[in-house]
């Protein structure tokens, strides 16, 4: 295992798992941090109050970041596993067009961004239970409940044909869903 990546809906906890993973293991893992929240933050945007080209654009930067970001960890770490805040996968769910028209945009298909990766552990969002803060633990964040089910559902139907596909349901509390995380690392490793 080289890569594994940590996908779901907003407030399914892959940052705050990502992090406690990491540093649970610092000798076997590294962590490659979300470029959407990167983006976000050096351009000072959110994507509630954009058009759809700009929302494309958003979209072309966090893809071509992503891709730096692992290229550049990976050289850093090389005996290191990598565990991924999002993939290159999960633009797609936010691209305001087809999945068919992001893989066009960013000249690769999904076959190709699936063997970037070892794994895939899909996190249900925590509003599936109730559970969701929108903007509080994440400034970047604006969907509503309702939404970040709805982008939950997407990325896991994006994600789900994965030859090495893991999904872990919300959590009431979020120490036993880092455990259950923990084992799929583990088993992988």
């Amino acid at each position: 295992m080289r890569r594994i990546v940590l996908t779901g809906g907003p407030g399914a906890g892959k940052t705050v798992i990502a992090g406690e993973l990491v540093g649970r293991q610092p000798d076997r893992l590294v962590l490659v941090p979300e470029a959407a929240t990167e983006i976000h933050r050096r351009l000072g945007i959110h994507w509630h109050g954009l058009d759809a080209e700009a929302r494309r654009g958003g979209q072309r930067q966090i893809y071509r970041l992503q891709v730096e970001q692992e290229a550049a960890v990976a050289a850093a770490h090389p005996g290191k596993t990598m565990i991924l805040d999002r993939g290159t996968v999960d633009g797609a769910a936010y691209w305001p067009d087809a999945a068919d028209d992001y893989w066009r945009a960013m000249g690769t298909s999904l076959a190709e961004e699936y063997a970037r990766y070892d794994a895939v552990i899909w996190l249900e969002t925590g509003a599936a239970l109730g559970l969701y803060d929108g903007g509080g633990s994440n400034p970047a964040r604006h969907e509503n409940p309702a939404a970040a089910v709805a982008l939950g559902r997407r990325l896991e139907a994006l994600w789900s044909g994965h030859r090495c596909f893991g999904r872990v349901e919300a959590q009431r509390l979020m120490e036993a869903k880092i455990v259950l995380v923990e084992k799929l690392v583990n088993m992988l490793l």
